[in-house]
C-alpha cells in the first residue's frame, strides 16, 4: 500500500472514530438530560405518544439505546485501547539512528568508541 493512501486511510478512520464517538456521547447526554420525571402511575408509552421523536423513543426503549449507543461506544473504546497498545509497541521497537542524535551525543559516542578501541582487551 502506498504511504499516501495509508496516511489518508489512517486520518479518515481517526476522523470517523472521533465523529461517531462525539455523536453518540452527545446523543446519550441529551437523552439522559431530558429524561422525564417518573412518579407512581407514570406510563412511558403514553409519554412517548404525546412527545414523538428519536430521543423519546430511546428513552422508552432501553434495549434499543443499549444496542444503538452504549454497545458501539464500548466497541470503539476497546478498539482504541487495542490500537494504542499496538502503537506503543511499534514505537518502542523503533531503533535509534545516528541521524537522530545531536552533535553533543555524537561527540560523546565517538569518544567512547575511541576509548574502547585504545584499551587492551583481556585475553582468556
Amino acid at each position: 500500500m502506498k504511504p499516501l493512501t495509508k496516511k489518508i486511510l489512517i486520518y479518515s478512520g481517526l476522523s470517523l472514530d472521533i465523529i461517531v464517538t462525539v455523536f453518540l456521547f452527545v446523543l446519550s447526554i441529551i437523552m439522559l438530560a431530558t429524561m422525564p420525571e417518573t412518579y407512581p402511575g407514570f406510563d412511558m408509552k403514553m409519554y412517548y405518544e404525546s412527545h414523538p421523536g428519536f430521543i423519546t423513543y430511546l428513552q422508552a426503549n432501553p434495549t434499543v439505546y443499549l444496542l444503538a449507543c452504549v454497545l458501539p461506544l464500548v466497541i470503539l473504546l476497546i478498539g482504541n485501547i487495542f490500537l494504542l497498545i499496538l502503537f506503543i509497541n511499534k514505537a518502542g521497537k523503533k531503533k535509534a539512528a545516528l541521524s537522530d542524535l545531536s552533535e553533543d551525543q555524537k561527540a560523546a559516542l565517538r569518544a567512547e568508541i575511541l576509548k574502547e578501541m585504545d584499551s587492551p582487551e583481556e585475553k582468556k
